[in-house]
């Protein structure tokens, strides 16, 4: 085995956890909470990972208010999902993981009609694109008030995490959600202390690690998944992005988990590889919806194609701007690509789309330093999300779709 994959495979320090390695499952939606609820199938999905072997597993969208949601059948943090948490947490550990709980606000964009206002919030008004067929086409401007309830949201459901037994939190900041429309200049349009500078953009970001390092204590590693860029002209630049590193790493934050593209606008940059939009459309139930997909969906999901490390160029630029332990992500599906992440310089990799294919992965490059994952990155598993039982590789399901 060579030194690098001798450091991936060895132990490593975050904040006050130690890892059994340096690989982390990067969060995916997992499609399994139907009604809201944790199922079974989530708690198994996890426990796979870990005793697949990766150090740190992420529950992916774990929201901090039902306001903070795309669509009904997700989570959100409160007591009446406890009782699951925990029992995930400790499938988790049973296999010798640890677990992270990606917390997350969609603001304006989302599907759900808020509770005691007319439609979803996030920095400006504008247009909700996810809600133009569910009767909430148009966003409103966070108000002053809205920012301080969201505050504490955030710093409430992080102490509920960290009490069901979570090891760690990532802070989404990334692909278009609240925190991300608020640091990108093309969702951010705010002319008071939130909005027109990089550093007034990156306000609400900071206020919120603020609020969940208050709640967990200084010791609990706390990560952000931030976009290296948006990936459209007029979004966050990787010039932007490498600042706001610098005033993440200032504020005490633990890693960056380094990604891009907007689910609004450039999904598939972060994914690269195959479109999945006809699958999509085939499992969409609105059927206005399913239509606009048809009609315009193919110049929001074009074919893109795939390499490894595909964010390398732009993630080596955050590498020297920036001290803070770096989460590499973005095209890892062999032992070749771990050990280049590994001879960069980042910290750890993330993997999404290779360990959905094979949660064994790491043991078999493990035993065979040339081993290369079996994915065939068509994106089938981004569609499988809507399938009864949540998400999974298609290679491994076939006749699924």
């Amino acid at each position: 085995m060579t030194a690098a994959l001798e450091k991936l495979f060895g132990p490593a320090r975050l904040a006050g956890l130690t890892l059994r390695n340096r690989v982390i499952k990067t969060a995916t939606f997992e499609g399994m909470c139907p009604g809201g609820v944790p199922g079974e199938e989530l708690i198994r999905h996890h426990a796979e990972m870990a005793r697949g072997g990766v150090a740190l597993t992420t529950l992916a969208y774990c929201g901090v208010s039902p306001d903070g949601l795309t669509f009904p059948d997700q989570m959100w943090m409160h007591e009446g999902i406890f009782a699951q948490l925990q029992r995930l947490t400790a499938a988790v550990h049973a296999e010798g993981g640890a677990v992270s709980a990606q917390l997350a606000h969609c603001g304006f964009f989302s599907r759900n009609k808020p509770r005691n206002i007319p439609r979803p919030k996030g920095p400006s008004a504008g247009i909700n694109q996810y809600g133009l067929f569910s009767g909430i086409p148009f966003a409103g401007a966070m108000t002053a008030q809205d920012i301080a309830k969201t505050l504490g949201e955030y710093a409430e459901a992080a102490a509920f995490v960290k009490r069901a037994g979570f090891d760690a939190i990532e802070i989404h900041m990334g692909h278009g959600y609240l925190l991300s429309q608020f640091i990108s200049p093309a969702t951010n349009k705010r002319r008071d202390q939130y909005g027109g500078s990089l550093e007034n953009r990156m306000r609400l970001p900071l206020e919120v690690l603020a609020a969940v390092r208050a709640a967990v204590g200084e010791d609990f590693p706390l990560l952000a998944k931030l976009n290296l860029s948006d990936g459209f002209a007029g979004g966050l630049s990787i010039e932007e992005s490498c600042r706001a590193a610098q005033l993440l790493e200032q504020a005490g934050l633990n890693a960056i988990v380094m990604s891009g593209g907007s689910v609004t606008r450039s999904p598939m940059y972060l994914f690269r590889g195959d479109s999945p939009l006809a699958a999509m459309v085939k499992l969409e139930k609105n059927p206005l919806q399913r239509t606009a997909m048809k009609l315009f969906g193919g110049a929001l999901f074009p074919d893109s194609p795939f390499e490894e490390l595909y964010f390398l160029e732009q993630a080596r630029r955050m590498r020297q701007a920036t001290r803070l332990p770096l989460v590499y992500l973005g095209g890892v599906s062999s032992a070749e690509s771990m050990r280049r992440a590994m001879n960069e310089g980042f910290d750890f990799i993330a993997m999404g789309r290779a360990l959905l294919n094979d949660p064994d992965l790491l043991e078999r490059v493990r035993s065979d330093a040339q081993h290369r994952s079996a994915c065939t990155h068509c994106n089938l598993c981004v569609a499988s999300m809507a399938l009864p039982g949540g998400v999974r590789c298609v290679l491994n399901a076939p006749g699924c779709l």
